[in-house]
């Protein structure tokens, strides 16, 4: 059908425009979002795709040109057909750039041009009308009138997803004398009609509202009568059997809703013997039919305006409203509502403080409550079905209107819908075949499909038991498009949404039928012939029971390997398509898999993946705004893997996914910098440590890349690829930099190789020509792409986390270094002096809490335990204030208690052990060289609190949280020198502390230059006699006058004499005020 559309526009826009067409300068027209206010079954879910086809009006041949195409070669798409060969090999292209692995073979075109597929989609419905799951008669349904057919949700530009709305016509007659432009139709029965959602509420008809300066006609029905109402829905009507001639609708009379304003109306069901025309400024036009009954007892909207109308005289003087006409009608009551009372509106009007009409927010919260309250818990109170609730009755009191000829059914879109012909759809009574979708038996066994099925998001699921719900009777065919004919009844086609239900069968036996052609053109392997594909080959390739139709001229072992291949394929484990079609695509799938294999439920589907669609830079793309990228144009711009992995960053919920292109700069960046790592990595493996691997980091890193295994695989099996993405390359990363930063003497080889070689793998999936190159840089034989996903090893969870609380304390102390810089600031002194750096960090660890702490836990674990939840917090402060031991803590308890709540639901009962799972101190000591490192100190002390020297406030720590404290340790400052010209090595101004040693200083040095890798390679060397130090240094001669200062020496500091000595066993010697280094 689209196709199909397009080419007739461009047709007609040659025949009226010339070739090539010269087209009329017009102005954007642009589609408002419409509401009426009304609560809609959410599960019908978002129309986000139908928002991201709408846009400014345009001329076919302009979005042809706006693709880059020439004249001469968009006049070829007049031609239907050419759109099949020009396009699907343009896709194919474009997604063989973008690394996509498919089966080719497996493509094909699904309309007649293929009569593979043809003949395949004939059998599927010659199955389903056997089997009665096809309809025929008439039926109201979207239609386009220009098109001359049903408008399917594929056929539409806006408005996919919108249904049918079904309304109650009022016939409220006009009392004579009518108005002067309707005078020369006295004799006739005219009627203005109303069109309501609430027939129930009729009998409180209190006036009627028109628009004052809204256009209205008076049309002729089959019956005689007149009806006034809006030309918009007279043309609704005219397809629903309202008029002579369907589309046809003979106007009588046209006049503005000023020329009605004040007339006396016969309302059907109200007391009132008369009521009258009055204005309201808030109608519209495409909304119903212009014409509103008014029910003030339980509309707020009316009765918001009867007040207005009844508070403003010089309103009423305007437009002619005579007092009689507004003054003595009162709401009358009709339902009740429970909380709201006999007179539902008035009470929501007053409880929300409603001023007046103009209270739009407001006005629509007491319509959502009210409209929802009153039809489950409403209860009317008038009528033949009094005492009875509305939900019972509504439709009761529809059929009585109708019957009693006081009314009618009428329908219309529940929101506007153009069809891709450019053609505003209405709602016809049709002819037609429709699928039977709702019926009692079928829709079970959707059902069970559904509850047997993976969908992957919870909202999904609730949207397809929602559609389950409401849909019914789907029209499946057409006159106009593309597609296969119905086999029983060729002047019609089958619909785009119908013919594609269970077409991943076809997908299973495709390469054996379409000889690498997508129509199937060109002979096949099998050497089978189209018209040799009779409904009895297809029973026999998916039917297991079903006998060889030898009539067929198949060969039946090449009909055995159809049947094998879709054995071996079926069911389907998962379907991935766009969120909007859950509504309608893929709950057809479920439908015709249970009719077509009612009996094999192992061949209905495993699983279907609902995704969002696609934002760019957080707003909908959009040519007009210059926000839109095609799938080639953003290979160019960030590369197959860099647009990959920004896909997949872009999110994982069925909500619409943002491409951010900062985002694919960036994902760009972090690939070239693996790349380049990696391809360092193994230029130096010498420089990196071999051997054992068993230091405490080695076993970290190990484990935390295991760990990274088994959460990317969960991830991809879910289909969480944002996650995926997170866990297995951003998170991977981490781990990688952690291990890098923690291992001060060096990584080690055999786990830097097993990481790179798990990251590609973990990344293949999102970025396959990044992990390809880096499986060669390897050495690694043939592709990553047939290499066994990684095995899960064994992940030691006590030294992980032992390794996160290092991390985590690690940075807890920088901040606590921060603050300490900053000094104490005081009322008298906001701005203290910066405090010297420190050089010593003392790190104080408790064994097990403090006594009233251990209390407290206790106390919340047998709580825990008993019934595997805690108590409210009031209960267990009163059971704590009890307690003598808790008494001087009181104040403490209570936050304490909070947060180990908190830590509670993150980590369950372990939130709640007095101990750690691993020894805090040990953890602490084996990465003394981390801390010093990283915190910048010379010596790093870890000591337990239960030491004479811990203090009350030392001892209020408690395991996991360790104290810290920073000291300056008293020394000496020493100029360090590398007289070695052109080695770019600086002097260096260090202090000297009593007891540093050599290795102490080296490393000091060499963590200053970063040209220095390895400390040990660094000599100090002193002056053999100081008075040599006040010479020149000797050109090429560093060390003359000098003695090297042995490896094992200690410094000694005379902190009054501000002198260093250095120690070699009993010998001590004043170094000076200048120290030679030499790297060697």
């Amino acid at each position: 059908m689209p196709i199909m559309a397009c080419a007739d526009k461009l047709k007609r826009e040659m025949e009226l425009y010339g070739y090539p067409p010269k087209f009329p300068e017009t102005e954007e027209v642009k589609v408002k979002e419409e509401s009426d206010g009304i609560p809609k079954d959410k599960s019908k879910g978002k129309k986000s795709k139908a928002m991201a086809k709408a846009g400014a009006a345009k001329y076919q041949w302009q979005i042809m040109q706006s693709l880059g195409l020439k004249d001469e070669e968009i006049k070829k798409f007049a031609d239907p057909d050419y759109w099949l060969d020009y396009f699907p090999p343009l896709a194919v292209q474009d997604l063989n750039k973008f690394g996509i692995h498919t089966d080719w073979r497996r493509t094909f075109i699904t309309t007649e041009a293929n009569p593979f597929y043809d003949s395949f989609v004939r059998w599927q419905f010659l199955k389903l009308k056997e089997r009665n799951k096809i309809q025929f008669g008439k039926r109201y349904t979207i239609y386009s009138p220009r098109d001359g057919q049903p408008c399917m949700d594929h056929d539409r530009a806006t408005g996919e997803g919108v249904g049918p709305q079904e309304y109650t016509i009022m016939k409220m007659k006009l009392v004579e004398p009518y108005p002067a432009k309707l005078s020369a139709l006295k004799k006739k029965p005219l009627f203005l009609v109303a069109a309501t959602l609430r027939p129930e509420t009729m009998y409180g008809q209190t006036n009627c509202w028109l628009r004052p300066d809204m256009k209205y006609i008076a049309f002729e029905t089959k019956d005689g009568e007149i009806f006034i109402c809006t030309a918009r829905a007279a043309r609704n009507m005219s397809y629903q059997g309202f008029t002579n001639k369907d589309g046809q609708y003979n106007v009588v009379a046209e006049l503005l809703g000023e020329d009605l304003l004040g007339c006396a109306l016969k309302a059907p069901m109200t007391l009132y013997e008369k009521i009258y025309t009055l204005p309201m400024l808030t109608i519209k036009e495409d909304k119903g039919t212009g014409v509103v009954t008014s029910v003030p007892s339980d509309s707020p909207d009316d009765y918001a305006a009867l007040v207005d109308l009844k508070k403003k005289q010089a309103f009423r003087e305007k437009y002619g409203i005579k007092d009689e006409m507004v003054l003595p009608y009162d709401p009358v009551p009709v339902i009740e509502v429970p909380e709201f009372g006999k007179l539902a509106a008035v009470t929501a009007y007053e409880k929300l403080k409603i001023q007046s009409q103009n209270d739009k927010d407001k006005l629509l919260e007491a319509k959502e409550i009210l409209y929802l309250k009153g039809f489950y818990e409403g209860v009317m109170l008038v009528g033949e079905h009094k005492g009875k609730k509305i939900q019972d009755v509504k439709k009761l009191i529809q059929k009585s209107i109708v019957d009693k000829n006081e009314g009618a059914t009428y329908y219309e879109p529940e929101k506007t819908v153009m069809s891709r012909s450019g053609d505003e759809c209405v709602v016809a009574l049709c002819d037609q075949w429709y699928l039977d979708y709702g019926e009692e038996g079928w829709k079970k066994h959707a059902l069970t499909a559904l509850d047997q099925m993976n969908v992957f998001h919870e909202e999904v699921k609730k949207n397809f038991r929602g559609c389950l719900d409401w849909l019914h009777e789907h029209a499946c065919s057409r006159t106009y498009g593309l597609g296969t004919k119905l086999p029983w009844d060729s002047q019609w086609l089958i619909e785009s949404l119908s013919d594609s239900t269970i077409y991943m069968a076809y997908y299973t036996v495709a390469h054996f039928l379409q000889g690498n052609t997508f129509r199937g053109s060109k002979p096949n392997v099998l050497g089978i012939k189209a018209e040799q594909m009779i409904p009895e080959v297809w029973d026999y390739i998916f039917f297991k029971n079903a006998k060889y139709p030898a009539k067929c001229g198949i060969k039946q072992e090449s009909l055995d390997l159809m049947k094998r291949e879709f054995e071996f394929w079926y069911p389907m484990d998962v379907r991935t398509s766009g969120k909007d079609l859950v509504q309608n695509h893929l709950t057809y799938c479920i439908y015709n898999h249970c009719a077509i294999w009612p009996n094999e439920e192992n061949k209905w589907p495993k699983g279907m993946r609902a995704n969002g669609h696609l934002l760019l830079n957080s707003a909908k793309m959009s040519k007009s705004e210059g926000n839109f990228l095609t799938l080639a144009e953003a290979i160019e711009k960030f590369s197959a893997d860099g647009m990959r992995l920004s896909l997949a960053d872009a999110g994982d919920s069925v909500e619409d996914a943002n491409f951010v292109e900062s985002m694919a700069d960036a994902g760009i960046l972090r690939l070239y910098t693996f790349v380049e790592w990696v391809k360092e990595v193994l230029a130096s493996q010498s420089s990196l440590r071999s051997g054992p691997f068993n230091s405490f980091n080695d076993l970290v890193f190990q484990s935390e890349m295991n760990m990274k295994v088994k959460e990317t695989g969960e991830h991809y099996d879910k289909m969480l690829f944002k996650e995926a993405l997170r866990t297995g390359f951003f998170e991977m990363q981490a781990v990688r930099d952690k291990y890098r930063e923690l291992s001060l003497d060096g990584m080690h080889i055999e786990l830097v190789l097993r990481f790179i070689e798990v990251q590609v793998l973990l990344l293949s999936p999102i970025c396959p020509h990044v992990a390809e190159h880096v499986w060669q840089l390897l050495g690694k034989k043939g592709s990553i792409l047939n290499a066994l996903w990684p095995t899960v090893g064994a992940v030691n969870e006590v030294q992980v986390k032992a390794s996160e609380y290092l991390m985590e304390s690690a940075h807890s102390f920088r901040v606590h270094l921060k603050t300490y810089l900053q000094g104490v600031k005081t009322k008298n002194n906001p701005n203290p002096p910066p405090v010297e750096k420190p050089n010593v960090v003392t790190i104080w660890v408790a064994k097990t809490f403090p006594t009233w702490q251990q209390c407290v836990l206790t106390t919340m674990k047998k709580h825990f335990e008993k019934s595997a939840s805690l108590p409210d917090n009031k209960v267990l402060s009163g059971e704590f204030g009890k307690m003598e031991e808790l008494k001087k803590y009181m104040k403490k308890v209570m936050p304490f208690v909070q947060a180990t709540r908190e830590k509670l639901d993150q980590l369950g009962v372990k939130a709640l052990a007095l101990t750690l799972e691993f020894d805090e101190a040990e953890v602490l000591k084996n990465n003394i060289a981390y801390l010093a490192n990283t915190l910048e100190v010379e010596e790093v002390l870890v000591k337990y609190t239960d030491d004479p020297e811990a203090t009350e406030k030392m001892k209020e720590c408690c395991p996991g949280s360790p104290f810290v404290l920073f000291s300056t340790k008293p020394g000496v400052k020493l100029d360090f020198v590398n007289p070695v010209p052109l080695n770019g090595l600086l002097s260096k101004s260090l202090t000297v502390s009593d007891g540093d040693t050599v290795s102490k200083i080296t490393q000091r040095i060499a963590k200053d230059s970063k040209q220095i890798k390895k400390p040990e390679s660094i000599q100090l060397w002193r002056f053999e006699n100081l008075e040599v130090e006040r010479k020149m240094p000797v050109f090429n001669e560093p060390t003359k006058y000098k003695v090297m200062i042995a490896k094992d020496a200690v410094f000694k500091v005379d902190l009054q004499k501000k002198k260093v000595f250095v120690q070699n066993g009993k010998n001590s010697v004043d170094v000076g005020s200048q120290v030679t280094y030499i790297v060697v």
